[in-house]
């Protein structure tokens, strides 16, 4: 398992202001390929790390709310430098850039303070495990990825 850490502040993104979640993965020796890279199947799974401390919003062992069934629908992934082994941890900042009735794209970033490694997208949809069918988003849940969204348009 990916040694990580969460933040539950979050931070402004470069790019103007607008609110990201931030997660902190740590660079574990078993991550890496035979050329000493991280893996790029293990850039997955710090992107799911994320994906999953972001979307347990509001503590819902404590009375909160937290996102309902999904599945992952698509995922595309842009590596941009490799990733070596490191004592500080990289950042996984999340945000959002849609939200529809039944579905929503999340998009992250890779980075430390020098170097973009990977962008990616992932496009979630509301499932009902009971039915084993689609279901829409509720209010609550929409609210919630409505505050990350980021639609790439000047704020």
């Amino acid at each position: 398992m990916t040694e990580v850490a969460t933040e539950a502040r979050t931070e402004e993104d470069r790019s103007g202001g607008r609110r990201r979640h931030v997660h902190f993965a740590h660079v574990r020796f078993a991550d890496l390929d035979p050329l000493n890279h991280v893996n790029n199947v293990r850039m997955l799974t710090y992107l799911e790390d994320a994906r999953i401390a972001f979307l347990k919003w509001d503590a819902p062992e404590e009375g909160g709310h937290s996102i309902g069934g999904l599945v992952v629908a698509r995922h595309e992934v842009d590596y941009l430098q490799p990733l070596l082994l490191r004592r500080e941890p990289v950042r996984v900042e999340t945000w959002v850039t849609e939200v529809r009735n039944a579905s929503f794209r999340l998009a992250y970033e890779i980075v430390d303070d020098a170097r973009v490694y990977v962008r990616a997208e992932t496009v979630l949809v509301g499932y009902d495990l009971a039915t084993q069918g689609v279901r829409r988003l509720d209010a609550a849940e929409r609210t919630y990825l409505r505050g990350y969204l980021d639609t790439g348009t000047p704020a």
